[in-house]
C-alpha cells in the first residue's frame, strides 16, 4: 500500500523558517514528478512547488525566492524548505506524486493537481505576525 507521510509542520512567526518532509512507503520516488500543494480555510488548492524528473522546479509567484523544493531519492523523501514565512503562508500543506516521470523544461506551468496519483494526509503550517 502506497503512503506519503508529511511532517515538519507547526507554528512559526513571520520571518522564521520551517522544513516540510514527505516520506514515501510502499512506493519509490525514483525520479517521478512531485509537488507540494496547500489549502487555506475557505480557499482553493494551490500548487506551491513542483519538481520534475530532470530536477526542473516551478513555484507559485508568492513563494518564489523563499521556498525550495528538493527530493532525496536515496531517502525516498521530498522536502519543502520554507524561509521568510508570512502569515499568508498559513495553510494545510500536502505532498503528492504523479506516480510517473515527466519532463517540463520550457513549460511554464506545473502538472495540474488532478493528475497526481498519490497524496499525503497534510500537515498544518500556521504563521503568526
Amino acid at each position: 500500500q502506497v503512503q506519503l507521510v508529511e511532517s515538519g509542520g507547526g507554528s512559526a512567526e513571520s520571518g522564521e523558517s520551517l522544513r516540510l518532509s514527505c516520506v514515501g512507503s510502499g512506493y519509490t520516488y525514483r525520479g517521478h514528478c512531485m509537488a507540494w500543494f496547500r489549502q487555506a480555510p475557505g480557499q482553493g488548492r494551490e500548487t506551491v512547488a513542483f519538481i520534475d524528473t530532470e530536477g526542473h522546479t516551478k513555484y507559485m509567484d508568492s513563494v518564489e525566492g523563499r521556498f525550495t523544493i528538493s527530493v532525496d531519492n536515496a531517502k525516498n523523501t521530498l522536502y519543502l524548505q520554507m524561509n521568510d514565512l508570512k502569515p499568508e503562508d498559513t495553510a494545510i500543506y500536502y505532498c503528492a506524486s504523479l506516480g510517473n516521470y515527466c519532463y517540463t523544461e520550457g513549460i511554464p506551468t506545473p502538472v495540474p493537481g488532478e493528475l497526481y496519483s498519490y497524496w499525503g494526509q497534510g500537515t498544518q503550517v500556521t504563521v503568526s505576525s
